[in-house]
Protein backbone atom coordinates (compact mmCIF):
# COMPACT_ATOMS: atom_id res chain seq x y z
CA UNK A 1 0.00 0.00 0.00
CA UNK A 2 1.18 3.37 -1.24
CA UNK A 3 1.07 7.01 0.94
CA UNK A 4 0.72 9.76 -1.39
CA UNK A 5 0.60 12.92 0.10
CA UNK A 6 -1.02 15.89 -2.14
CA UNK A 7 -0.73 20.07 -1.06
CA UNK A 8 -3.79 22.62 -2.17
CA UNK A 9 -3.02 25.59 -4.01
CA UNK A 10 -4.70 29.15 -4.06
CA UNK A 11 -7.75 29.84 -2.53
CA UNK A 12 -7.64 27.66 0.65
CA UNK A 13 -6.07 30.17 2.99
CA UNK A 14 -8.06 31.73 5.94
CA UNK A 15 -7.90 33.90 8.33
CA UNK A 16 -5.73 32.69 11.56
CA UNK A 17 -3.78 30.18 9.39
CA UNK A 18 -1.22 28.85 10.88
CA UNK A 19 -1.18 30.25 14.57
CA UNK A 20 -1.78 27.10 16.49
CA UNK A 21 1.70 25.55 14.69
CA UNK A 22 3.80 28.88 15.24
CA UNK A 23 2.75 28.60 19.04
CA UNK A 24 2.81 24.66 19.29
CA UNK A 25 6.41 24.13 17.66
CA UNK A 26 9.16 25.44 18.06
CA UNK A 27 10.32 24.35 14.95
CA UNK A 28 7.44 25.94 13.22
CA UNK A 29 8.26 28.98 14.80
CA UNK A 30 12.01 29.54 13.69
CA UNK A 31 10.62 29.00 10.15
CA UNK A 32 7.69 31.17 10.14
CA UNK A 33 10.24 33.94 11.53
CA UNK A 34 12.88 32.81 8.39
CA UNK A 35 10.37 33.40 6.27
CA UNK A 36 9.31 36.62 7.24
CA UNK A 37 13.13 37.99 6.58
CA UNK A 38 13.24 36.09 3.16
CA UNK A 39 10.44 38.31 2.22
CA UNK A 40 10.81 40.78 3.62
CA UNK A 41 7.58 41.33 5.21
CA UNK A 42 6.06 39.36 8.35
CA UNK A 43 3.94 37.33 6.42
CA UNK A 44 3.31 35.48 9.83
CA UNK A 45 1.30 38.45 10.97
CA UNK A 46 -0.79 38.48 7.79
CA UNK A 47 -1.75 34.87 8.35
CA UNK A 48 -2.29 35.65 12.14
CA UNK A 49 -3.95 38.51 12.65
CA UNK A 50 -4.61 39.60 9.04
CA UNK A 51 -8.34 39.88 7.18
CA UNK A 52 -9.89 37.86 4.67
CA UNK A 53 -8.92 41.10 2.38
CA UNK A 54 -5.66 40.86 3.59
CA UNK A 55 -4.93 37.14 2.63
CA UNK A 56 -6.89 37.51 -0.65
CA UNK A 57 -3.22 39.99 -1.52
CA UNK A 58 -1.83 37.65 -4.18
CA UNK A 59 1.81 38.48 -2.92
CA UNK A 60 0.38 37.30 0.47
CA UNK A 61 -1.91 33.95 -0.35
CA UNK A 62 0.58 32.14 -2.76
CA UNK A 63 3.20 32.12 0.19
CA UNK A 64 1.26 31.84 2.56
CA UNK A 65 -0.53 28.67 1.30
CA UNK A 66 2.76 27.58 0.56
CA UNK A 67 4.00 28.27 4.54
CA UNK A 68 1.06 26.44 6.00
CA UNK A 69 1.50 23.33 3.89
CA UNK A 70 5.35 23.23 3.95
CA UNK A 71 5.81 23.79 8.23
CA UNK A 72 3.08 21.37 8.73
CA UNK A 73 4.83 18.78 6.83
CA UNK A 74 8.41 19.59 8.52
CA UNK A 75 6.55 19.35 11.79
CA UNK A 76 5.82 16.04 10.95
CA UNK A 77 8.26 15.05 8.46
CA UNK A 78 6.62 11.66 7.19
CA UNK A 79 8.02 9.67 4.41
CA UNK A 80 5.89 10.08 1.47
CA UNK A 81 5.87 7.46 -1.42
CA UNK A 82 4.78 10.36 -4.21
CA UNK A 83 3.68 13.77 -3.68
CA UNK A 84 1.62 16.06 -6.16
CA UNK A 85 0.07 19.46 -5.77
CA UNK A 86 -2.60 21.82 -6.96
CA UNK A 87 -1.26 24.86 -9.34
CA UNK A 88 0.82 26.76 -6.56
CA UNK A 89 0.92 23.13 -4.53
CA UNK A 90 3.16 21.48 -6.75
CA UNK A 91 6.12 24.01 -5.08
CA UNK A 92 4.94 23.25 -1.23
CA UNK A 93 5.48 18.74 -3.16
CA UNK A 94 8.60 19.56 -4.09
CA UNK A 95 9.94 20.82 -0.82
CA UNK A 96 8.41 17.85 1.00
CA UNK A 97 9.98 15.37 -1.77
CA UNK A 98 13.19 17.21 -1.35
CA UNK A 99 13.52 18.89 -4.78
CA UNK A 100 13.51 22.46 -3.44
CA UNK A 101 14.46 23.52 -0.33
CA UNK A 102 12.76 25.52 2.07
CA UNK A 103 14.36 28.69 1.42
CA UNK A 104 14.37 28.33 -2.58
CA UNK A 105 10.85 27.21 -2.71
CA UNK A 106 9.64 30.29 -0.97
CA UNK A 107 11.79 32.42 -3.19
CA UNK A 108 9.94 30.97 -5.95
CA UNK A 109 6.75 31.26 -4.77
CA UNK A 110 7.54 34.33 -3.74
CA UNK A 111 8.40 35.45 -7.21
CA UNK A 112 5.54 33.08 -9.02
CA UNK A 113 2.95 35.33 -6.96
CA UNK A 114 4.21 38.83 -8.04
CA UNK A 115 4.80 37.95 -12.17
CA UNK A 116 1.39 36.50 -11.74
CA UNK A 117 -0.26 40.04 -10.69
CA UNK A 118 1.81 41.96 -13.33
CA UNK A 119 0.57 39.67 -15.92
CA UNK A 120 -3.05 39.55 -14.31
CA UNK A 121 -2.88 43.66 -14.89
CA UNK A 122 -1.45 43.15 -17.93
CA UNK A 123 -4.52 41.31 -19.52
CA UNK A 124 -7.47 42.03 -17.71
CA UNK A 125 -8.73 38.24 -17.64
CA UNK A 126 -10.68 35.62 -15.18
CA UNK A 127 -11.65 31.67 -15.02
CA UNK A 128 -15.05 30.21 -14.64
CA UNK A 129 -16.16 27.27 -13.04
CA UNK A 130 -17.74 24.23 -15.23
CA UNK A 131 -19.95 21.52 -13.60
CA UNK A 132 -21.94 19.13 -15.00
CA UNK A 133 -20.42 18.59 -18.67
CA UNK A 134 -17.82 16.64 -20.00
CA UNK A 135 -14.79 17.72 -20.31
CA UNK A 136 -14.34 16.60 -23.97
CA UNK A 137 -17.47 19.18 -24.58
CA UNK A 138 -16.19 21.50 -22.56
CA UNK A 139 -12.78 21.74 -24.14
CA UNK A 140 -14.70 21.56 -27.65
CA UNK A 141 -16.69 24.93 -26.96
CA UNK A 142 -13.37 26.58 -25.62
CA UNK A 143 -11.54 25.63 -29.07
CA UNK A 144 -15.00 27.45 -31.03
CA UNK A 145 -14.74 30.78 -29.47
CA UNK A 146 -12.89 33.07 -31.92
CA UNK A 147 -10.43 36.21 -31.19
CA UNK A 148 -10.80 35.38 -27.92
CA UNK A 149 -8.57 33.17 -25.40
CA UNK A 150 -10.59 30.30 -23.70
CA UNK A 151 -9.45 27.26 -22.65
CA UNK A 152 -9.14 24.48 -19.95
CA UNK A 153 -7.63 24.87 -17.19
CA UNK A 154 -8.21 22.52 -14.20
CA UNK A 155 -9.07 19.44 -14.71
CA UNK A 156 -10.06 19.41 -11.09
CA UNK A 157 -13.07 16.14 -11.03
CA UNK A 158 -15.10 14.66 -13.19
CA UNK A 159 -17.48 16.93 -13.72
CA UNK A 160 -16.14 19.85 -12.59
CA UNK A 161 -13.54 22.11 -15.11
CA UNK A 162 -12.12 25.36 -14.84
CA UNK A 163 -11.68 27.54 -17.66
CA UNK A 164 -9.67 30.66 -18.29
CA UNK A 165 -8.82 33.26 -20.58
CA UNK A 166 -10.30 36.82 -21.56
CA UNK A 167 -13.05 38.74 -19.96
CA UNK A 168 -15.13 38.63 -23.27
CA UNK A 169 -13.93 34.99 -23.88
CA UNK A 170 -15.51 33.69 -20.62
CA UNK A 171 -18.47 35.29 -21.26
CA UNK A 172 -19.21 33.80 -23.91
CA UNK A 173 -17.90 30.48 -23.24
CA UNK A 174 -20.12 30.28 -20.03
CA UNK A 175 -23.56 31.01 -22.08
CA UNK A 176 -22.36 28.07 -24.87
CA UNK A 177 -21.76 25.49 -21.50
CA UNK A 178 -25.09 26.22 -20.05
CA UNK A 179 -26.67 25.87 -23.76
CA UNK A 180 -24.79 22.27 -23.84
CA UNK A 181 -26.15 21.06 -20.73
CA UNK A 182 -24.00 22.38 -17.53
CA UNK A 183 -25.43 22.64 -14.13
CA UNK A 184 -23.41 25.72 -13.90
CA UNK A 185 -21.01 27.92 -15.70
CA UNK A 186 -19.81 30.20 -12.43
CA UNK A 187 -17.24 33.37 -13.21
CA UNK A 188 -14.77 32.65 -10.08
CA UNK A 189 -13.57 36.11 -8.00
CA UNK A 190 -10.02 35.95 -9.64
CA UNK A 191 -7.80 38.61 -10.83
CA UNK A 192 -6.69 36.70 -13.76
CA UNK A 193 -6.83 34.00 -16.23
CA UNK A 194 -3.95 31.56 -14.24
CA UNK A 195 -3.18 28.42 -16.92
CA UNK A 196 -3.60 29.93 -19.98
CA UNK A 197 -1.58 31.85 -22.91
CA UNK A 198 -2.35 34.90 -20.90
CA UNK A 199 0.08 33.78 -18.47
CA UNK A 200 3.16 33.96 -21.04
CA UNK A 201 4.54 36.81 -19.17
CA UNK A 202 5.04 35.90 -15.91
CA UNK A 203 5.91 32.12 -17.10
CA UNK A 204 8.78 34.01 -19.05
CA UNK A 205 10.28 35.79 -15.56
CA UNK A 206 9.86 32.65 -13.27
CA UNK A 207 11.35 30.51 -16.14
CA UNK A 208 15.03 32.26 -15.52
CA UNK A 209 14.72 32.22 -11.54
CA UNK A 210 13.79 28.54 -12.05
CA UNK A 211 16.77 27.80 -13.86
CA UNK A 212 18.91 29.59 -11.51
CA UNK A 213 17.77 27.88 -8.63
CA UNK A 214 19.48 24.51 -7.75
CA UNK A 215 16.94 21.26 -8.07
CA UNK A 216 18.11 18.08 -6.15
CA UNK A 217 17.48 14.49 -6.91
CA UNK A 218 13.61 13.84 -5.12
CA UNK A 219 13.26 11.36 -2.90
CA UNK A 220 10.12 10.12 -4.02
CA UNK A 221 8.23 10.95 -7.61
CA UNK A 222 5.86 13.90 -7.66
CA UNK A 223 2.86 13.66 -10.06
CA UNK A 224 3.38 16.88 -11.86
CA UNK A 225 0.46 19.19 -13.30
CA UNK A 226 1.35 19.40 -16.64
CA UNK A 227 1.98 15.94 -17.53
CA UNK A 228 0.07 13.54 -14.64
CA UNK A 229 2.71 11.02 -14.26
CA UNK A 230 5.67 9.98 -11.86
CA UNK A 231 8.63 11.90 -12.90
CA UNK A 232 11.92 11.53 -10.26
CA UNK A 233 14.23 13.28 -12.77
CA UNK A 234 15.49 16.97 -11.49
CA UNK A 235 15.94 18.67 -14.87
CA UNK A 236 12.47 17.21 -16.02
CA UNK A 237 10.37 18.48 -13.22
CA UNK A 238 12.22 21.93 -13.67
CA UNK A 239 11.13 21.80 -17.11
CA UNK A 240 7.89 21.19 -15.98
CA UNK A 241 7.39 23.60 -13.61
CA UNK A 242 8.41 26.26 -15.84
CA UNK A 243 5.54 25.27 -18.28
CA UNK A 244 3.13 25.33 -15.48
CA UNK A 245 1.82 28.67 -15.53
CA UNK A 246 0.72 28.31 -19.17
CA UNK A 247 -0.67 24.68 -19.57
CA UNK A 248 -3.52 23.03 -17.74
CA UNK A 249 -3.24 21.73 -14.35
CA UNK A 250 -4.18 17.66 -14.73
CA UNK A 251 -5.44 16.88 -11.47
CA UNK A 252 -7.93 14.30 -12.10
CA UNK A 253 -5.02 12.56 -14.16
CA UNK A 254 -2.54 12.83 -12.00
CA UNK A 255 -4.47 11.31 -8.52
CA UNK A 256 -5.79 8.50 -11.52
CA UNK A 257 -2.09 7.49 -12.34
CA UNK A 258 -1.27 7.78 -8.47
CA UNK A 259 -3.89 5.03 -7.95
CA UNK A 260 -2.71 3.07 -10.77
CA UNK A 261 0.35 3.34 -9.60
CA UNK A 262 -0.22 1.77 -6.03
CA UNK A 263 -1.44 4.69 -3.63
CA UNK A 264 -4.11 3.53 -1.52
CA UNK A 265 -4.02 6.47 1.29
CA UNK A 266 -4.17 10.62 0.44
CA UNK A 267 -2.98 12.18 2.97
CA UNK A 268 -3.84 16.37 2.30
CA UNK A 269 -0.96 18.58 4.08
CA UNK A 270 -2.24 22.16 4.40
CA UNK A 271 -5.40 24.46 5.01
CA UNK A 272 -8.60 23.13 4.58
CA UNK A 273 -9.84 19.45 2.92
CA UNK A 274 -10.48 20.11 -0.93
CA UNK A 275 -8.40 17.98 -2.21
CA UNK A 276 -9.90 15.41 -0.45
CA UNK A 277 -13.26 15.87 -1.48
CA UNK A 278 -11.63 15.94 -5.37
CA UNK A 279 -10.14 12.70 -4.90
CA UNK A 280 -12.92 10.83 -3.54
CA UNK A 281 -15.07 12.36 -6.39
CA UNK A 282 -12.11 11.07 -8.85
CA UNK A 283 -12.13 7.83 -6.83
CA UNK A 284 -14.03 6.40 -4.26
CA UNK A 285 -12.19 3.91 -3.29
CA UNK A 286 -9.19 6.11 -2.22
CA UNK A 287 -8.54 6.81 1.47
CA UNK A 288 -8.25 10.43 2.23
CA UNK A 289 -7.16 12.17 5.66
CA UNK A 290 -5.38 15.54 6.49
CA UNK A 291 -1.90 15.84 8.50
Amino acid sequence: MKHAYVFPGQGSQFTGMGKDLYEQSELAKNLFEQANDILGFRISDSMFEGSADDLKQTNVTQPAVFLHSVIKFLMHNPTPDMVAGHSLGEFSALVANRTLSFEDGLRLVSLRANAMQKACEMNPSTMAAVLNLADEKVVEICASIKDQVVVAANYNCPGQLVISGSIKGIEIACELMKAAGAKRALVLPVGGAFHSPLMEPARQELQQAIEETTFSEPVCAIYQNVNARAVRNADEIKLNLIAQLTAPVLWTQSVQAMRKDGAVEFTEVGPGNVLQGLVKKIDGEAVTNSL
